[in-house]
């Protein structure tokens, strides 16, 4: 029977650390690797930096790992409240999605693999999903579907957008 990986092999594995990639483990523990542009840091600290302005009371997490049904998928930024923290702390990866998790598409993502971590993230207990697009285009999903706008996102398309 073959080894199947754990995240915490994935985090202390040294080969792995300084790779250019976003990493995933699916649920039969096989690395998923995504690159990631330089417009994509760009919308990451973006989004990071409008949260941590609109949201001071809770904390950004950006490449926050979550346990899934379909192994650890990585969410390119998080908001996590206060009560998250408390109950959480910043084990890795959590059990549970914070509050909001957001998905930048890369060119490699298909409408299907974002579809499946929308999905993924809503039912470990995310409130919020954003999908953001390159393309000045962001999608709001909730356990009620795509939504138009969001407490949490009220002027933050328009910030990072610019």
């Amino acid at each position: 029977m073959k080894h199947i990986m754990e995240w915490s092999e994935v985090v202390d594995n040294p080969l792995l650390r300084d790779l250019p990639f976003k990493i995933e483990l699916n649920k039969f523990g096989k690395l998923l690797m995504s690159p990631a542009s330089n417009n994509h840091g760009m919308l990451q600290g973006a989004l990071a930096g409008a949260l941590w302005n609109k949201h001071p009371e809770g904390r950004v997490i950006t490449v926050c790992s979550v346990q899934t049904s379909d192994g650890v998928k990585v969410a390119d930024v998080a908001w996590a409240s206060a009560a998250f923290i408390e109950e959480f702390g910043y084990t890795t990866p959590y059990i549970q999605a914070p509050e909001l998790c957001i998905e930048i598409v890369s060119p490699s993502n298909s409408k299907l693999e974002i579809s499946g971590k929308v999905d993924l993230y809503l039912a470990k207990g995310a409130q919020e999903v954003w999908v953001v697009y390159d393309n000045n285009v962001m999608e709001i999903f909730t356990y009620k579907g795509q939504v138009d706008e969001s407490p949490m996102s009220g002027g933050i398309r328009e910030q990072i957008f610019r």
